[in-house]
Order: C-alpha cells, then structure tokens, then sequence
C-alpha cells in the first residue's frame, strides 16, 4: 500500500514538474518573441526623437529665440499630429488579428484602406499644424518667438503627409513581424535630417544654397519623414504576399470608429502633459526648466515601454486571430511583466541618480534643484506609466480601444489636472504638486487598464 502511495506521489509530482516546465517553455518562448518584435521599435522611437534634438541642437546656433521657437514648432507639429496617427492605428487590431487568422486578404484590404484614410487625415493634421502657431500669443508667447515657430512649423507642416501614411505602414509592416523597417526607416530620416539641416540652415555658397535658417530646419525634418515613408515603401515591396483569405473589402469607417478613440487618447494625453508644462510655466522659469528636465528623462525610458507595447498588440491581436485564449492572457501578462521588470530599474536609477542625470540636461544649480524632486516622483510615475501603455496596447490587440479613451479622459481630467493644481497652487506645493497629480492620473488609468484586460481576456474573444 506504501509502495502504490509512493507511486501516485510520484506521478503527481512529475505532472507538477511537466506542467511547471511547459509553462516556463512558453514563457520564455513568449519574451523572445516579445523583445524580437519590440527592440527595433525602441532604436526607431530613439530615432524619432533624436530628430528633434538634431533641430534643437542645429537651431541653437542661431540664437535663443530660435532655439525657443522651433523646441515650441516640434512640440505643435507632433500635437497635431497625433490625430492622424490615432487614426492610422486602427489598423493595429486588424491587422495583427488577421495576421493571426491567416486572412492574408484581409490584411491586405485593411492596408489598402489604412492609406487612403492616411491621405486625407494626413491633409486635415497638416491644416491643423499650419493654424496651430495662432494660439501662442493666447498663452503669452513673446510676437518674436511666435514669428520664429510660425516660420519653422509652416515649413514643417508638409511633412504630416508622408508621417501620417508611414505610421499607417508601421502598423501593417509590426503586425508581420517587419519591424526592423522601422529602424531602417528612422536610421535614413536621421541621415537626411542631419545633412539637410547642416545645408538649409546655414546655407552652402558653393552650391548656391541660401541660408535659410528655421525654416530651412522645417524643410529638412520634411525631407526626412519623406524619406522614412520610402524606406518604409521599399519594405513593403519585397515582403512576400499573404496567403489567406477573408474579406476583401474594409471601409475607412470601419478604420475610423476603431481609431477615434486611440486619437482622443492621444490628444488626452499629449495635451494633459503640455497643460502641466504651461502650469509650470506660471510658478516660474527654474520650475519650468526642471519640469522639463524631468519630463525629458521620463519621457527617454518611456519609449522601452512603447515598444514593448506595441509587441503586445501584435502578440495579443495574433492569438485573438488564432482564438487561443491562453496565447492572448499569456501574451498580454508577459507585456506588463516584462515592462514592470524595466521600469522597475529605471526607477530604482532615478531614484539613487537623480542629480547626476539632472546635471547631464542642465548646469543651472537651482534648475537642478527643482528637477531632482520631480526626478524621484518620476520614479512611481515610471511604473504607472509603463503599466498604462502596455496594457492598452493589450487592449487594443483585443480590438478594445474606447477603454483607455476613457481612462484616459477621467484619469487626466476629472483626477490627475485637477489635484495637480489644488496641491500646487492650494497646498502651495509647485512643481511637485503637479507631477503628484500627474502620477495620481497616471496611477489610475494604469490600474483601471489592467483590470480591463484582466476581465476581457478572460471573456468570449471578439473578432474586430
């Protein structure tokens, strides 16, 4: 009788073993493929953004007005920009989905119509980008810098049609895994970025180039962002067609009620940081110096987690395709644990590095000593803000995109904006009221997000 107990012991802690083991293989299985899909979309968001610091640090030269000017006509351009790329992002969901599926005609159909909402919504973000230096002077900006980021964002403005149209090919070329694309496409804007800017600005005589300035800095992130979009075309080309049917129609309709609400989130969020900054702006110029010191530092860790969310959606949109239940909570979990894991060391660095990355933005001793507080607020503000992302990029393979429009819009604006300003106007906190109120915002929408997919991934899955 022993021997048979040993025996049924035995089996039962081999089971054990053999689930524990399966589910390990899967696991690692599932961050390989996870940090495959996600690393070349962390070197391209880097290169999005050396993009503007290539601006800054070439527009520089001229003066501090023109330095102000066109920090003012980036932050403009990508604002307006936004809309479209919420737009264009619809195809995240149905792609991947259909990816998953092995509806190769379905994917094709939703590019198709990717790119021709691209076109005209890529019209309406450029009208927007030329109209928008017109509210300066509403938020007190000096008639010179105004003049300074109307020149810069004019020229700029032309460049939200191959930006809109190469955000759309992002979300076809991710969903296939392409996205070493990305980082091609970010590598060749940055070289035409550079040269251009060095040209334009400053003018070259021996070839008859006329110094142009600011808007000769506008006219080469034009030229780049077109010549991103080729790249990213040339891709597509030698990608091998889609096996699979489905359908082979998809309407911009479709696209746009998918989209709307990603480009409200985005303008949510993009405008609740912007509304902070101007905030900071009536404390006082240190106050608006380390906000942006802050913001600049959590804003650099932050494209990891982006990335990493942009992987979970494909991974998450693959296994809905596949209607694999435990593929999409896996996929989905593995996202937010992976970020949590990162974001977690880039807290624990803000928090015992505070002033020496401080000191790496600015050599201004009381701007360093309004950043570090917001440095160290910024480390809770990390996690959030890494669980936020992913798990709306979870949501968004699941085809739920109105989830994080809403958390979004109450976790800002109904919590975050207003406890920001009773804590620093009220309480007489400052700048670190704000950012308290922004990590309470962030916390919310964070927690509300994971708990959305939590129950949706345990539902019935829903083709979008």
């Amino acid at each position: 009788m022993n021997g048979l107990d040993l025996t049924a012991g035995t089996r039962l802690s081999l089971s054990r073993i053999g689930i524990s083991t399966q589910l390990a293989g899967e696991l690692r299985a599932e961050v390989g493929s996870m940090l495959r899909l996600a690393w070349p979309l962390v070197l391209s968001f880097m290169g999005h953004n050396l993009l503007g610091f290539v601006d800054t640090a070439m527009v520089g030269r001229l003066g501090a007005t023109e330095l102000a000017g066109v920090a003012i006509g980036n932050g403009l351009f990508f604002t307006t920009c936004v809309l479209g790329m919420g737009l264009v992002s619809s195809l995240d969901p149905i792609v991947a989905q259909a990816v998953g599926a092995g509806e190769g005609a379905r994917a094709q159909a939703a590019l198709r119509a990717g790119v021709k909402l691209a076109l005209w919504s890529s019209l309406l973000v450029m009208g927007l980008a030329l109209l928008s230096p017109l509210l300066l002077p509403v938020f007190g900006i000096s008639q010179a810098i105004t003049e300074v980021a109307q020149q810069f964002t004019w020229a700029r403005a032309p460049g939200a049609i191959p930006f809109v149209i190469a955000m759309a090919l992002r979300s076809y070329l991710q969903a296939r895994g392409a996205t070493m694309a990305m980082l091609w496409g970010a590598m060749g804007a940055n070289v035409v970025n550079f040269a251009l800017n060095y040209l334009l600005i400053f003018g070259h005589p021996g070839l008859g180039v006329p110094a142009l300035g600011v808007i000769g800095s506008g006219l080469a992130s034009s030229a780049a962002t077109l010549a991103q979009l080729g790249v990213l075309v040339f891709v597509l080309r030698l990608l091998p067609r889609l096996a699979g049917g489905g359908e082979t129609k998809i309407s911009q309709r479709q696209l746009v009620k998918i989209g709307l609400p990603i480009s409200i989130t985005l303008v949510a969020e993009v405008s609740a940081f912007a509304l902070v900054g101007l905030l900071a702006g009536r404390i006082g110029p240190e106050a608006t110096a380390g906000h942006q010191v802050a913001i600049q530092l959590a804003s650099f860790t932050f494209m990891v987690s982006m990335a990493i969310a942009n992987a979970t959606t494909v991974r998450v949109g693959n296994a809905v395709g596949r209607v694999d239940p435990r593929a999409v909570r896996l996929a989905g979990w593995v996202g937010l644990a992976v970020s949590a894991a990162y974001m977690t060391m880039t807290a624990v660095g803000f928090l015992l590095l505070a002033e020496p990355l401080a000191r790496v933005l600015s050599d201004r001793p009381l701007v360093i000593a309004s950043a570090v507080p917001l440095i160290h607020i910024a480390a809770g503000f990390q996690l959030f803000d890494g669980a936020q992302v992913v798990a709306g990029g979870a949501l968004r393979g699941l085809g739920d995109t109105k989830s994080a429009q809403h958390a979004n819009l109450i976790g800002y604006y109904l919590l975050g904006l207003p406890l920001a300003v009773w804590l620093s106007f009220g309480l007489g906190f400052n700048e670190q009221g704000l950012w308290w109120g922004l990590c309470a915002g962030l916390g919310f929408v964070a927690s509300f997000l994971v708990y959305r997919f939590a129950k949706l991934s345990r539902g019935t899955l829903a083709r979008t």
